[in-house]
């Protein structure tokens, strides 16, 4: 549970950082002759800021649930067990919810009060870097909003990520923790069903965002409400769209005895890899959809000038960019957080079937490199689809603001905006996500190589 109370704290933190920025620069900017009669740019600040703290929400909200799901999934004896001996399906599922309640709260007021605590310190550098004098208070009533959403997103996460509970049979306590194949998991109707209506919706609502978007710039957020829609109806099908692509990237490893290990682990645990990979997924898609979306703009203003850039424009853009990267890079360590627990938690419900490959002959090098071979295809795959939602995302995003704007030399409207792919921060991302692949499996490979095979088989 320590991740879930990490997740909680992180998101927390951010949602109180972005409060409390937007509060200070509202301060701020009310005391500047130019800006500070301007009630439109209170209102972006504020609708920035809660745009960016739903993302943080939401992302903690998926990793929290599929958490849960995975240690359900280790649990299913135990819980059998439970129900053998009187207990009801409803009652062991309340159980998991009031945990997940319990630590989204422990985590959230964690944030709160750090995060708090850091603001109050900040303060006077703030000032004194700006040179300015504010008589705004860092201890806000309105800090406790984003703590309160986390802890109840958190129990929400929670209870949904322990619904298979309500499927666990009492004569499952006679064998072990077995997840359920793609097939079962694919085959259920309210899953599949809810997939391709939000799916159907999210589609919908991009395309809505892309034709307003040529009339007003409001389609962008009916463009960003059908991504949350078809990212959503993505999160929910992963199970039946990730095990093809871990199979097709499973090939980038070699024929080794541990590659191939690494590769069917992937995809017999389809529903543990796909949960492992949706977080990695969304990170890299929402960190990606900003730099394609301000590097597209750049080059439309690029050929609407010509061929030449406009500097000041460009470092205007750049900057903006940066500061959005950075903030949606706190939902990629969330997804990060999430990589790492599940991972762990997965090597720690297979310490009899490691053990079992210790007796069969593999040695502890081996199984060091399977472990990091499994990382790294889970990783590699969340990747690469990472980046094509991102490229469309980020595309979606430019032409949905500015396919009304009339650009030179003609000044005509509807625009086309042409993606662009920016390499240095694609760069950045393959490398943070190789640095990820390393760092995630340091705690599973010490776990799985520590455990002697005869106390692993007696388990």
């Amino acid at each position: 549970m320590g991740a879930t109370i990490l997740v909680s704290a992180i998101s927390t933190a951010f949602g109180v950082v972005l409060l409390s920025a937007t509060g200070y620069l509202s301060v701020v900017l009310a005391s500047n002759e130019m800006y500070g009669s301007s009630d439109t740019l209170a209102a972006v600040l504020t609708l920035l800021s809660g745009i960016l703290l739903a993302v943080a929400v939401y992302v903690g909200a998926i990793v929290t649930a599929n958490t849960f799901s995975t240690i359900i999934a280790g649990r299913t004896r135990r819980i059998a067990l439970m129900r053998l001996i009187g207990a009801t399906a409803r009652s062991q599922r309340s159980e998991v919810a009031t945990q997940g309640l319990i630590v989204g709260a422990i985590g959230a007021v964690a944030g709160l009060v750090a995060t708090t605590i850091a603001m109050v310190l900040a303060l006077p550098l703030l000032n004194d870097g700006l040179g300015v004098t504010s008589d705004w208070s860092p201890v806000q009533a309105v800090l406790v909003i984003p703590a309160a959403a986390v802890a109840l997103t958190t129990w929400i996460a929670a209870w949904s990520g322990s619904r298979r509970v309500l499927t666990v049979t009492p004569l499952e306590a006679l064998g072990g923790s077995v997840e359920r194949s793609r097939e079962e998991i694919a085959g259920v109707r309210g899953r599949k069903a809810g997939a391709i209506v939000l799916g159907v919706i999210g589609v919908v609502l991009l395309a809505g965002g892309i034709l307003i978007g040529l009339l007003h710039p409001v389609g962008v957020l009916v463009a960003f409400l059908g991504g949350l829609f078809s990212f959503t109806a993505v999160s929910i099908s992963a199970v039946s769209i990730m095990p093809p692509l871990l199979k097709a990237t499973g090939r980038l490893f070699g024929k080794s005895v541990t590659a191939r290990l690494a590769a069917e682990n992937a995809v017999r645990y389809p529903e543990r890899s796909s949960r492992m990979a949706i977080g990695v997924v969304m990170g890299v898609a929402l960190v990606v959809m900003f730099a394609v979306a301000a590097e597209s703009v750049k080059s439309l203003v690029t050929v609407s000038g010509g061929g030449e850039p406009d500097p000041a424009f460009n470092e205007m853009i750049d900057t903006f960019s940066t500061v959005m990267m950075c903030l949606v890079a706190v939902s990629a360590v969330i997804a990060a957080v999430g990589l790492v627990n599940l991972l762990t938690i997965g090597i720690v419900q297979r310490k009899r079937e490691l053990g079992l490959l210790r007796a069969l002959g593999l040695t502890a090098a081996q199984i060091r490199r399977m472990v990091l071979i499994e990382a790294a295809h889970v990783t590699v795959t969340a990747l690469l689809f990472g980046l094509v939602l991102g490229v469309l995302y980020g595309w979606v995003a430019a032409q949905s603001l500015l396919g009304s704007v009339a650009m030179p030399p003609m000044w005509l409207s509807p625009t086309f905006v042409a993606p662009a792919i920016p390499l240095i921060p694609v760069a950045i991302v393959i490398v943070a996500t190789a640095a990820l692949t390393l760092g995630a499996a340091v705690a599973p490979t010490r776990i799985a190589t520590r455990t002697a095979p005869v106390e692993a088989l007696s388990e």
